[in-house]
């Protein structure tokens, strides 16, 4: 016999899950550069290979490349021509 597949709930409180999915939707792929990180300027995830890095405060943070807005209409372009 299977177990029944078990899906991801919330409860009312929205603070707790019921009953969760094992697993990250963001897990780190075989290769390094499958893996994704967020953007420290809009918080998107994205593939690290399409991130760049620059300096805020004194530290170095990975952001979108070119930009933010580049990458929005890119990801938008995408999607539009089903490729994602």
């Amino acid at each position: 016999m299977s177990k029944p597949a078990t899906k991801t709930k919330i409860l009312q409180d929205g603070l707790h899950y019921q009953s969760k999915v094992s697993g990250s939707p963001f897990s780190a792929a075989a290769s390094f550069g499958g893996a994704t990180m967020s953007c420290f300027l809009c918080g998107t995830h994205r593939v690290r290979t399409s991130m760049s890095t620059r300096k805020f405060i004194g530290k170095w943070q990975a952001v979108c490349a070119p930009s933010c807005q580049a990458a929005k209409e890119f990801a938008a372009a995408a999607v539009a021509a089903g490729g994602g």
